[in-house]
């Protein structure tokens, strides 16, 4: 069974050398649709039980954080690989554009609220990183942050960045520290994948309620944001946080990808069910006589 976590065209590390225009959005590892979503399914069943011990266990949780493009597929992918698992252990937390409480805040603190505790797999559908991402290609919305030192565009330099950069990573190292393990997805599209999905949403009634005219005005900062993600990746690819850069044109390998990424790291946690101590293992039989008895 391939091993997506040894996949040097979609995992990317500490010191690793990262390009965004060199990796292809085609890309299934040699797979084929028919074989790729059989795969999907037995890894998918196995994932089940996985999230099972981990909710059962309660000893570390998982934070899922997805990024792209509009239209490459992050509300699809987390549907696809979360569809039956249990509810009770996981949650979903879309990032819009800040509220007025969250400004007057550190960029990260609305981040540390919706949190997954012991047990939980908690999924970022956006999140903290787009403080380094949206906000560099519209730098004005940092203006509106009230930063002090920072009261024009030409104030907001690379140095600027570089420390979110920095800070970001030592938040990401003190969660993994504290029994936290971070999955770091950006799903990979083509620009003309990016067309024939909009195209799709306006023609197909069915997809109109996803159309939003305001992403036509970002795709013509295509480019910019390209170089936003690319830079983002490059500084926040750590050891204990790496980035999983995802092939997104064939929505069954994005699917397959992210499944066997989450059941492989899921199964490097070492999960088991909780063992009764003693005095519970009697209490069992205690039960079980008096359950009996009746």
């Amino acid at each position: 069974m391939i091993d997506f976590l040894k996949d040097d065209k979609i995992v990317f590390k500490k010191g690793d050398a990262f390009s965004l225009k060199k990796l292809d959005p085609e890309y299934t590892a040699g797979l084929v649709k028919e074989d790729g979503k059989e795969l999907f399914e037995t890894i998918h069943l196995k994932l089940h039980e996985l999230q099972d011990k981990l909710f059962a266990s309660r000893k570390k949780s998982l934070l899922l954080v997805f990024q792209a493009m509009d239209a490459a597929g992050k509300d699809g992918t987390i549907k696809s690989v979360m569809q039956g698992i249990n509810p009770q252990g996981c949650q979903v937390v879309s990032f819009k554009k800040p509220t007025e409480l969250e400004l007057q805040h550190d960029f990260l603190w609305r981040g540390n609220l919706v949190l997954p505790s012991l047990g939980q797999i908690g999924i970022f559908n956006r999140s903290y990183y787009e403080e380094v991402l949206v906000t560099r290609v519209h730098p004005e919305f940092i203006l509106a942050q009230n930063l002090q030192g920072y009261n024009t565009i030409e104030s907001i330099d690379r140095e600027f960045w570089h420390r979110r950069f920095q800070s970001i990573n030592a938040y990401e190292r003190h969660l993994t520290e504290n029994g936290t393990v971070i999955l770091k997805f950006f799903l990979h599209v083509s620009k003309e994948e990016q067309k024939k999905r909009f195209l799709e949403r306006i023609e197909e009634p069915e997809k109109n309620w996803k159309f939003n005219y305001r992403d036509l005005e970002e795709r013509k900062n295509w480019h910019l944001f390209q170089d936003a993600y690319e830079d983002a990746i490059q500084h926040t690819a750590t050891d204990n946080a790496p980035w999983h850069v995802i092939p997104a044109n064939s929505n069954w390998f994005r699917n397959l990808c992210v499944c066997s990424i989450l059941s492989k790291t899921l199964q490097n946690m070492d999960l088991e069910y909780p063992v009764l101590s003693p005095q519970s293992k009697a209490l069992l039989e205690k039960g079980k006589s008096e359950l009996e008895s009746e």
